[in-house]
Formats: C-alpha cells, structure tokens, sequence
C-alpha cells in the first residue's frame, strides 16, 4: 500500500535558494538517466544503476537519491 503526503515548504530565503538548486540538480540528473536508459536501451532499474550510479554519485547524489532517481523517472515516463 502506497501512502501520498503533500507537504507545504516554507523555507526562508537562503533555504529556498538551496531547495531550488538541490531540485534543478536532482531534475538535470534525472533528465541525463532518462537518456542514457533511451541511448543503452536499458529497460530495468537493477542494469540503468549500473550504467548511472558511479556518476550520480560523483554529482553529489546520496546513495539512496542515486538508487531512486532512475527508477522514478522511469515510471514517470
């Protein structure tokens, strides 16, 4: 079972700027997984984290972020 929380943000000045850049960040990182899994024709979360993950990393991705990211563009798409 799957449970959705929405969640309002109310960041203060400096804190919204590094909420925006983090989330670019995560978004343009998204974006090149979304086109290396096109490019390689990789289907499957388990073999895109083995073409994405040492460069998501080195982007300053936390390990979990890195995991996910492909796999939840992917079900977006």
């Amino acid at each position: 079972m799957k449970i959705v929380v929405q969640v309002k943000l109310m960041p203060e000045a400096e804190q919204a700027a590094a909420v925006r850049s983090t989330l670019r960040t995560v978004n343009d990182l998204a974006c090149w997984v979304s086109q290396v899994a096109f490019a390689r024709g990789v289907p499957r979360e388990y073999e895109l984290r083995k073409h994405t993950y040492p460069h998501l990393k080195a982007q300053g991705l936390g390990a979990q972020a890195a995991q996910l990211d492909g796999s939840a563009r992917q079900a977006q798409g």
